[in-house]
């Protein structure tokens, strides 16, 4: 009910909707420029071409679309934290979850998901894929799995904020900072770096690691190949511990001033 509200907020104002659609379009838009700028000098980054890239960049702004235009109000919480205003929240007979997550829903981020789309449709029309019923079925796994992995992030974060009370940008950081890095092949990085965001933070199954598989390109950590398959069992994993951090912070709220 609150996001309906505020979608019907803003379609009140359609010409203000469609522009700043287009502007949130446009300003993820310039992060695939800029890799494009890239390989106007280069042949291959990482050992990955354009197309390989693309379907990687494709794939984690598609998945992290969809996880910020369903949750991505999660990262406001600190500040209701801050100045009590949650207390407002837990009077209703409603999730606070699910209010915080509806919160000023901004349904101008589905200029982020069309973004995404177009540039997943480049690379699935431009990339060489030899294509079999385990590489068409993971596809959808791989978008929807991640999608789950990143709410996880967004909701952890917001937990993290019932103590730090003000750290959006510390959640940010594993969240827009986390698409950011998985647009880009792991072979770029370091292999501590790669072994963190796969076993630590399970972003790499986000992308990294399924799209390997479809691309017949191996792991940097020579994982078996059946681990490409996990997405959907560490979505579960990653909200399950999500949902037992969110619950242990509002546990331990006691309004501002506290």
């Amino acid at each position: 009910m609150v996001a309906a509200m505020w979608i019907r907020s803003t379609m009140a104002y359609r010409a203000s909707f469609v522009l700043t659609t287009f502007g949130n379009f446009a300003a993820t838009g310039l992060d695939f420029v800029a890799i494009m700028l890239m390989f106007s000098r280069v042949d291959a980054l990482g050992g990955y071409a354009l197309p390989e890239v693309a379907f990687l960049y494709g794939l984690s702004s598609v998945s992290f679309g969809l996880a910020d235009l369903a949750i991505g109000s999660m990262d406001r919480l600190g500040h209701r934290v801050r100045d009590g205003t949650l207390d407002t929240l837990l009077v209703r007979p409603a999730p606070v979850l699910a209010q915080v997550a509806a919160d000023r829903f901004g349904l101008r981020r589905l200029g982020r998901v069309t973004q995404g789309v177009l540039v997943l449709g480049y690379a699935l029309v431009t990339v060489d894929i030899d294509w079999t019923a385990a590489r068409l079925l993971l596809m959808p796994v791989m978008l929807l799995s991640g999608a789950v992995i990143f709410c996880a992030v967004f909701v952890a974060g917001a937990a993290f904020q019932f103590v730090a009370q003000d750290a959006a940008e510390v959640s940010n950081a594993f969240t827009y900072g986390g698409t950011t890095l998985l647009q880009y092949p792991p072979t770029l990085f370091a292999r501590e770096l790669v072994r963190g965001v796969t076993f630590v933070l399970p972003l790499a199954f986000v992308n990294w690691l399924p799209a390997a598989y479809v691309l017949g390109r191996p792991y940097p950590l020579r994982l078996p190949a059946w681990m490409a398959f996990t997405p959907p069992l560490v979505a579960v994993v990653c909200a399950a511990a999500a949902g037992t951090a969110w619950r242990a912070g509002l546990r331990s709220y006691r309004s501002t001033g506290s």
